[in-house]
């Protein structure tokens, strides 16, 4: 199964392409991604979790750099993961290109992944359409970090009160960019009633979708992320399905 995402960012091509090879930057942006060990400059250790209803489930999985040309600013990148409690796999390959483009740069995105297990059930259609979703939150997060640094850079500095020793009371700082939005999920998404979420989860594409990562040692591994509900992104792609049948009425 193929997915291609593009996405115009306000920023240079080569900053572009160096935040894409941050892994520790890029997980962050990754909704339910976790980095948890760097085994080598191009090899990395992470996990997904992924919520569905009241049911979690969670994915170990690795990532390797397999090619990289600074000079077309492109890299392809191979993951495979399982699933910590079951029999569910999916193995992906992603490529990453940055152009230059009107306003800053225009990113090329095509992952090709195939899954096993209970995901696999979900009809190819749903599976698409989830996995689009959640690689395009993932791709909202880069360009708000992006083109926040820019922003913040240019904002004249914060003057504080002077005290009486003359010195300067706590400026303001800029606020960090936000986090990816994962579509109707967490804040309380709708329910319908007699529809019941699937134990299996086919948002665990988003795990398989493109997840660029660094050709340099990274820092340390941050904080545990929080589960991509994937019960809300299946239902607002259903959801829009139907309102697609009622319009062709």
């Amino acid at each position: 199964m193929q997915i291609e995402n593009e996405l115009n960012i306000g920023a240079p091509p080569d900053e572009v392409y160096a935040f894409l090879l941050d892994v520790n930057r890029v997980a962050g942006c990754m909704p339910g991604a976790e980095l948890t060990e760097v085994v080598d400059p191009s090899t990395f250790r992470g996990k997904v979790k992924i919520k569905v209803g009241p049911i979690t489930v969670s994915y170990n999985g690795t990532a390797r750099l397999i090619e990289q040309d600074e000079a077309s600013r492109t890299a392809k990148i191979q993951a495979e993961g399982k699933e910590t409690t079951g029999s569910g796999s999916a193995r992906a390959t992603a490529t990453m290109t940055v152009l230059e483009a009107p306003g800053g740069s225009l990113v090329k995105l095509m992952s090709d992944f195939n899954v096993a297990g209970r995901v696999a059930n979900f009809g190819r259609g749903i599976m698409e359409d989830v996995s689009r979703r959640l690689v395009g939150q993932m791709g909202d997060c880069i360009k708000a970090h992006l083109e926040a640094a820019p922003a913040a850079a240019s904002a004249p500095p914060a003057t504080g009160e002077t005290g009486a020793a003359g010195t300067a009371g706590p400026s303001t700082q800029p606020a960090a960019a936000g986090e990816p939005a994962v579509a109707a999920a967490e804040a309380g998404e709708p329910q319908r009633a007699g529809f019941t979420p699937p134990a299996a989860d086919q948002a665990e594409m988003a795990k398989a979708g493109p997840s660029p990562v660094s050709s340099q040692p990274a820092s340390a591994p941050g904080t545990a992320a929080k589960p991509v509900n994937a019960f809300g992104v299946l239902f607002s792609v259903l959801w829009e399905r139907v309102k697609g049948i009622f319009r062709r009425r």
